[in-house]
């Protein structure tokens, strides 16, 4: 007897080879689309080194007026009269190096570090030291007005026969600063850190703003005060000054005036 055999289930063959097809097919879609987004991710890291290239470069450009060298290392070097006028040098790091003389005048040096390093003579009228981190470091000479200093770290600085008129100091810290023959006319110095900071010899016509200024044994021996804006009685009762001392209409001399030699 003749049994006829049954053909193959051909929609279950075709649907399990599309199946197997499928997967394959996903299988190739999955790696092609790793291998594009390795691909993707080499082009980026490579277009970022290219990047940090060009920016380690710059830090590594000629100095000139308008320079960019912030976020650069430029510590313990001889930059002696050199000029950056209009420089861009915010975050850069001049620790212990040498500026004296040099023209920093409407640079850009936001929080840049100073530490030890001098700028002795140097020109930066119209620059920009906010935040800077300048401590034991030498602006003798410095002629820096209208420049701001606003919340700099400028303890045991060197500001003699620095020029500063129209300076603001606001928040800065001043501890033991020294600003003997420096010109300071219409400098402010509101809420700024003056413990134990030196006026003494200092010159200046017009009103000073000591407006919250923290005044702990600042000397101002000698001082003409009585256009200063700002002061209060229990500012000038920290401070260390003398009979030679004037003070603003309504304020008086303390007891403990003079003070010990420090």
């Amino acid at each position: 007897m003749h049994i006829p055999q049954s053909e193959p289930n051909r929609s279950f063959v075709a649907t399990a080879e599309g199946e197997r097809g499928g997967t394959a097919g996903l299988k190739r879609s999955v790696r092609a689309y790793g291998k594009r987004s390795i691909l993707g991710l080499s082009a980026l890291l490579f277009t970022l080194g290219l990047a940090d290239l060009a920016y380690a470069a710059n830090c590594k450009g000629p100095s000139a007026p308008g320079a960019d060298w912030s976020d650069c290392n430029k510590k313990q070097l001889m930059l002696g009269g050199i000029d950056l006028e209009g420089g861009n040098l915010a975050n850069t790091d001049f620790t212990l190096t040498d500026l004296r003389g040099a023209n920093l005048t409407a640079a850009n040096l936001e929080k840049a570090t100073l530490v030890r390093s001098s700028l002795a003579g140097a020109r930066a009228d119209k620059a920009n030291f906010a935040k800077v981190e300048a401590y034991r470091s030498s602006f003798a000479g410095i002629s820096a007005e209208g420049a701001s200093f606003n919340s700099s770290e400028l303890q045991r600085t060197n500001f003699s026969g620095a020029k500063l008129t129209g300076a603001d100091f606001e928040k800065a810290e001043l501890g033991r600063a020294n600003f003997d023959k420096a010109v300071i006319t219409g400098t402010r110095f509101p809420m700024a850190n003056l413990s134990r900071a030196t006026f003494s010899g200092s010159t200046f016509e017009g009103p000073l703003d000591f407006t919250d200024a923290f005044m702990f044994l600042t000397r101002i021996e000698g001082v003409d005060l009585s256009a200063a804006t700002g002061l209060e009685q229990e500012q000038i009762n920290l401070t260390c000054g003398d009979s030679a001392t004037k003070l603003p209409q309504g304020l008086t001399m303390p007891t403990n005036w003079p003070c010990p030699v420090d």
